[in-house]
């Protein structure tokens, strides 16, 4: 019995210190496995804010390098303005202006005292003056932009966008203007030296501008016309480029009196004027009117002068001349003329 007792003993002394061993070992490898996530976490910290340094150097260097940027493209905008305004380009622009503004208007004004001495030409030169003035003003813009001045393209193109946008929302009408004037030297209705009814307005035209169309009414009055008004309009031209027009004279005469005789007085005193353009038709029409209860007949003389600036003095001329024809030839009474 006491050696059984002594072997259990023994095997209970061993199975202990085994289970103690196998108890050490494990804490053993907990404790050197918490070391290592321990030093696996603190060097991802310390990688971690190594990372957020270098991002806020880098940060900080790309904000350097964007006001860098802005500052360097301040300087060249800067430059380029000082370029582009530098005194001799200006005193250069300046003369080239006043140059081609005296020019033109020594050219204009020399086609118009040249045209003033030949009917048969005064229209074709008159009606080329608009154009060369265009053409004149697109050159001298041309030389002071794109030969003294040269601004870099994109330039052009910024300052082109700008000015569209404020000329679009301050000078609309003005646009319309231009685009009648060009619509007009373009689309020719009319041109310098035509006679045309515009609204209430007839006279003839003496310039066309990009804004506005001046014309001399009958009694020596200038009428300026917005080109707008004039394309929104309708438009009567009498001669339409040619120097003569016809006009018509008219006159009132008793409802018994004899057609023919009156008609081939008419004519006659047509033919002998000095202003008549015989190349072309003359008629004589007649009419019935009712004026104050009263039948009447109008006639009617339609005949074509030789230069569109006598068709006031020819209509003057024919009444005057029929009438005073008529009573000598007792058609007419004093009396029913007065």
């Amino acid at each position: 019995m006491a050696c059984t007792d002594l072997l259990a003993q023994n095997d209970s002394n061993d199975v202990t210190i085994v289970v103690d061993s196998l108890i050490d070992s494990t804490k053993n490898s907990i404790t050197l496995s918490d070391s290592i996530d321990t030093s696996k976490t603190d060097t991802a910290k310390i990688l971690y804010q190594q990372s957020d340094n270098e991002t806020d150097t880098v940060k900080k260097d790309s904000g350097k390098s964007d006001e860098e940027g802005l500052d360097i493209t301040e300087e060249v905008g800067i430059k380029n303005l000082r370029n582009l305004f530098k005194l001799k380009k200006i005193i250069a622009s300046l003369i080239v202006l006043l140059v081609g503004f005296y020019f033109l208007k020594f050219i204009t004004r020399f086609l118009q005292i040249f045209a003033e001495k030949s009917t048969r030409y005064r229209l074709r030169l008159k009606g080329t003056i608009p154009i060369v003035r265009l053409l004149g003003w697109s050159i001298i813009i041309y030389i002071i932009i794109g030969m003294i001045i040269q601004p870099p393209f994109e330039t052009l193109i910024a300052l082109s966008a700008s000015l569209g946008i404020a000329v679009g929302l301050a000078g609309q009408d003005l646009i319309k203007n231009i685009f009648g004037g060009i619509m007009i030297l373009f689309d020719r209705p009319f041109q310098v030296g035509d006679k045309i009814q515009v609204g209430d307005n007839y006279g003839e035209v003496i310039s066309i501008g990009l804004r506005s169309t001046r014309i001399v009414t009958s009694d020596d009055s200038t009428v300026i016309i917005p080109n707008s008004d004039i394309m929104n309009h309708s438009v009567s031209n009498s001669n339409s480029g040619e120097p003569n027009c016809q006009v018509v004279a008219e006159v009132f005469l008793p409802i018994d009196i004899n057609t023919v005789a009156v008609r081939d007085i008419a004519l006659e005193v047509a033919k002998v004027s000095k202003y008549v353009y015989l190349n072309k038709p003359i008629n004589v029409l007649f009419f019935n009117e009712i004026k104050e209860r009263r039948s009447f007949l109008k006639m009617r003389l339609k005949a074509y002068v030789l230069d569109v600036r006598y068709e006031f003095d020819f209509k003057s001329e024919m009444t005057e001349l029929i009438i005073r024809e008529l009573i000598k030839n007792g058609f007419l009474k004093r009396d029913d003329v007065s």
